[in-house]
């Protein structure tokens, strides 16, 4: 599966060139120049690494990956810039860019460089998937799925309770009671859904029976995406 790669770049020219040459190497490039936009799209959690320029026309690049780091986002960032002085290359690393690459720069050694950094994210610890309430999308990487309304709001009450099993009664009462549903194997076909969308991609978690104990999530709990 290609990797999915957001490039954050005012310049059409440049912007063209790093998406021919990276679709080259297996990358499934997008590109957006500002850097609010960018902003949103990263936190979906469709793109697995970005490269940014430090400027941005009117925008700042170094705000944009700033920003990123507060807001939790893990992925590996590559800085692009013309400017060589150690002083930017601090600001940017400083601003948590994993790497800094001088224009003009090899494009073998950028992905070179890229790559290092996808490595090291996979072994730091593994990207979470991401969870939007208003679309009830769930995506990581270049997996993505639609959830029903019912669906997202099993998944959230989960992710809520992180790894402690819930029982089969505690979500019937929390989703379906107050609607008179007849039966608590209302929970069961729902849980059944649920998992055959997980199935349909890697989104780091799967959801657990418990005997006797009832349903919790395993692995990486996705991030609810604040409206």
């Amino acid at each position: 599966m290609s990797k999915q790669l957001l490039i954050v770049e005012d310049d059409p020219e440049i912007t063209s060139a790093l998406m021919r040459g990276l679709a080259l190497h297996g990358y499934e490039a997008e590109a957006e120049n500002r850097a609010g936009r960018a902003l949103a799209r990263l936190e979906r959690g469709r793109f697995s690494c970005a490269i940014v320029d430090v400027m941005l026309g009117t925008d700042s690049g170094l705000a944009l990956v700033r920003e990123a780091r507060e807001r939790g986002l893990t992925l590996p960032i590559l800085m692009l810039s013309a400017l060589s002085d150690v002083e930017d290359r601090a600001a940017g690393l400083e601003a948590g860019a994993d790497d800094y690459v001088v224009k003009p720069f090899s494009f073998d050694e950028l992905v070179a460089r890229l790559r290092v950094q996808e490595s090291r994210a996979d072994h730091r610890h593994p990207v979470a998937a991401t969870l939007c309430p208003r679309e009830r999308v769930l995506c990581r990487g270049g997996d993505a799925v639609t959830l029903t309304e019912r669906e997202y709001a099993l998944l959230a009450l989960l992710i809520d309770h992180g790894g402690t099993p819930q029982p089969r009664h505690a979500i019937f009462d929390a989703l379906w009671a107050a609607e008179g549903s007849a039966s608590e194997n209302v929970v069961d076909v729902y849980i059944g859904y649920l998992r055959r969308k997980l199935a349909e991609g890697d989104f780091g978690f799967e959801i657990k029976t418990i005997r006797s104990k009832g349903f919790c999530l395993d692995g990486v709990a996705p991030r609810l995406i604040t409206p």
